[in-house]
């Protein structure tokens, strides 16, 4: 990444903090007014309002990237998409970029993007409010060793999640789970011995978490694969300062089956073969699918 490129991305970061804060004020106006209302009708609407606003930040943020980064994108499998329905969204995950690439393929083609976060995250300023205004969902999960010193913890993590996820009955959603859990690194692929070339192994147990915690309501998976230039840097200040020249993005639309919102992950051994089965057999799919283009 030469001096220039540094600029240009630098430039771009200050245009998107520009545009949060011109966006900021009419947002939290609209979030504070759904704090204090006590009609879930009302509170229903201000949601929906929410994400028009966020929808308009991406876009302003999306104008932003395509000046300074010069970036050409080629997208494939966006036919078909639908606002008024339900998806979860999963990628392979390489670079704080990746959010913004997906940020720009789903806004507006399929209902904003959001993301499981841990409960503590509430209470980071300012953005905290933010998230609990577009209702992403807080979890709250306890660990193994504090489910056996007190047993009737066990299910409450699930339940409360379950609970945070029930809004979305009253209006589209896409929930995102990156499955790997983590930014691909070498080390990060060495450490795990992963069996994918270009991808570290899935962690299935979030992903039947999710399901699981949508109750049902999620019955098409968007398995989205991004690719990046070979050798290219793929920092966040690379992609915004036009480091690479492409990046190539592929969206399959999968069935969720049936089975799959129905199980037990921690406790029937049956249903988490098969369920880790199902993912491997996903990622598997896209590891090849990296490798043929970047072949190509």
């Amino acid at each position: 990444m030469t001096v220039y490129n540094k600029i240009r991305g630098i430039l771009a970061l200050t245009g998107i903090v520009l545009s949060t804060t011109v966006i900021i004020g009419p947002f939290y106006v609209l979030t504070l007014i759904k704090l204090i209302l006590p009609w879930h009708a009302a509170r229903v609407r201000l949601s929906r309002a929410l994400v028009v606003v966020a929808e308009t930040w991406m876009s302003i943020n999306n104008v932003i990237i395509g000046i300074s980064s010069g970036l050409r994108s080629e997208v494939e499998g966006l036919e078909g998409l639908r606002r008024d329905d339900w998806y979860l969204v999963t990628a392979n995950h390489q670079s704080w970029a990746d959010i913004l690439v997906l940020q720009k393929v789903t806004n507006r083609r399929v209902p904003s993007l959001k993301f499981f976060l841990k409960q503590e995250l509430i209470w980071v300023p300012l953005l905290g409010l933010a998230w609990w205004g577009l209702d992403f969902p807080f979890m709250k999960r306890y660990s193994k060793e504090q489910i056996a010193r007190n047993p009737e913890l066990r299910g409450k993590d699930m339940e409360t999640t379950r609970r945070a996820c029930e809004k979305y009955a009253h209006y589209p959603v896409s929930v995102m789970n990156f499955f790997e859990g983590t930014r691909f690194t070498q080390d990060k692929h060495d450490q795990q011995q992963s069996p994918y070339r270009h991808l570290l192994k899935p962690k299935a147990g979030g992903a039947a978490f999710t399901l699981s915690a949508m109750g049902g309501q999620l019955h098409t998976l968007l398995d989205v694969t991004i690719v990046y230039p070979p050798g290219t840097d793929r920092s966040l200040l690379a992609f915004l300062g036009g480091a690479m020249d492409k990046v190539q993005v592929i969206v399959r639309q999968r069935p969720i089956p049936d089975w799959a919102n129905q199980g037990d992950y921690e406790n029937d051994e049956e249903y988490r073969q098969r369920f880790q089965s199902w993912i491997s057999d996903i990622w598997a799919e896209k590891d090849a699918l990296i490798q043929s283009h970047l072949s190509a």
